[in-house]
């Protein structure tokens, strides 16, 4: 029997006084003249420090501990996931991942909503309270099976439908690839791209042009990848001794990848609130995880390896960031594809920024699987 326990979540004193003696002292730059227009600007960032200086985070404290949170022990790795229990046992089960910048408790609100569902957000190793792997890669594949064996061997799902975002889209599709007998269902915002090679060899008109605009803009949009890639124990070491440059680097991230209108990157909080912003920075902040959750750059997140193709009934909901994904991809790789649905609203971060919407249609389409 796996051994499952409580997960309650308490920041010592100290560590609250720490951090806001050093937001206090922050030392703040005005914009730069090469400020990408998506990018911080110095008046939002001053904002957010400022706030998170005198932000009640016993109350949001609270808050996080009303969700039923877990640690057990996975192949080697210790989990912590929050398990929000449907009253009827013969719901269905949901696994939601994150990805990178944002930790489970982003997702926590799309997870209220699904009442009638058994539903676990996880914490993908090296994220947030689940430590890294002692040893070995963290890439992938290896994602997939710890979480694959999270939901069957230590919750006991027999059947479940997954879903990923960012990092954990591939690791989504791996599970569902790969467990076909125990995967009754996926729904994916980060549709499947496949491997670079397989992108080049296609031939489709529409997939090529899909391509060519992601690539154009990953020259300047991308660079956050390849400095996690290439240096992050340098990056890491200066974002866990600041919280204001770890809040920076995390804050800019969701501004730019949410569905957010124009450039003012203040406006995420019309989508995603500062309670949650402050929330994520203050998670990676007292858990010093910035830099494992760099690991996955580091082992391959941007160049990944071949999937098979889903065989489970699959829902696909195109995120805004991704507006013109073709049909025909998702088609060629999702054999069983029930829905597929351009979204008029929520970006990279979708089930936090709609999480209702998302909710109703997750129900829908696991109501067809029945």
């Amino acid at each position: 029997m796996t051994d499952i326990r409580p997960f309650r979540l308490h920041v010592p004193d100290a560590v609250l006084a720490d951090l806001r003696e050093r937001l206090t002292r922050t030392r703040l730059l005005p914009d730069s003249p090469r400020r990408m227009p998506s990018g911080m600007t110095a008046d939002w960032l001053r904002d957010l420090v400022d706030a998170w200086a005198t932000w009640d985070w016993r109350a949001r404290e609270e808050w996080l501990g009303g969700c039923p949170q877990f640690l057990a022990d996975v192949d080697g790795a210790t989990i912590h996931f929050a398990h929000l229990r449907s009253d009827a046992a013969d719901a269905p089960a949901l696994l939601v991942m994150h990805g990178w910048p944002h930790t489970f408790a982003l997702q926590l609100d799309f997870a209220a909503q699904l009442r009638d569902f058994h539903v676990v957000v996880a914490s993908l190793p090296g994220f947030a309270f689940s430590p890294p792997y002692d040893d070995g890669p963290a890439d992938e594949a290896r994602f997939a099976a710890t979480m694959h064996a999270l939901m069957t061997d230590v919750l006991g799902y027999t059947s479940y439908i997954t879903y990923g975002e960012d990092v954990s889209a591939n690791v989504s599709d791996l599970i569902a690839a790969t467990h076909p007998d125990q995967v009754a269902g996926i729904v994916a915002t980060h549709a499947h791209f496949g491997t670079p090679a397989e992108r080049e060899a296609n031939d489709d008109p529409a997939v090529r042009a899909f391509f060519a605009r992601l690539n154009a803009e990953h020259g300047p949009n991308g660079s956050y990848g390849h400095v996690q890639w290439a240096r992050p124990d340098t990056l890491a070491a200066a974002l866990n001794d600041s919280p204001a440059g770890v809040l920076a680097w995390i804050a800019e991230k969701l501004a730019e990848w949410a569905d957010v209108p124009g450039d003012d990157p203040a406006r995420l909080e019309s989508v995603i609130s500062r309670d949650r912003i402050l929330t994520e920075a203050m998670i990676y902040w007292v858990t010093q995880s910035i830099a494992t959750s760099f690991r996955p750059y580091h082992e391959g997140a941007d160049t990944p390896g071949p999937i098979p193709p889903v065989t489970v009934p699959a829902a696909v909901f195109i995120q805004r960031h991704e507006h013109d994904y073709p049909e025909v991809l998702a088609r060629r790789y999702y054999l069983d594809l029930r829905v597929f649905e351009r979204l008029e609203r929520g970006g990279h971060f979708t089930i936090a920024e709609v999480p209702r919407e998302m909710a109703d249609r997750v129900r829908a389409f696991a109501a067809t699987l029945r």
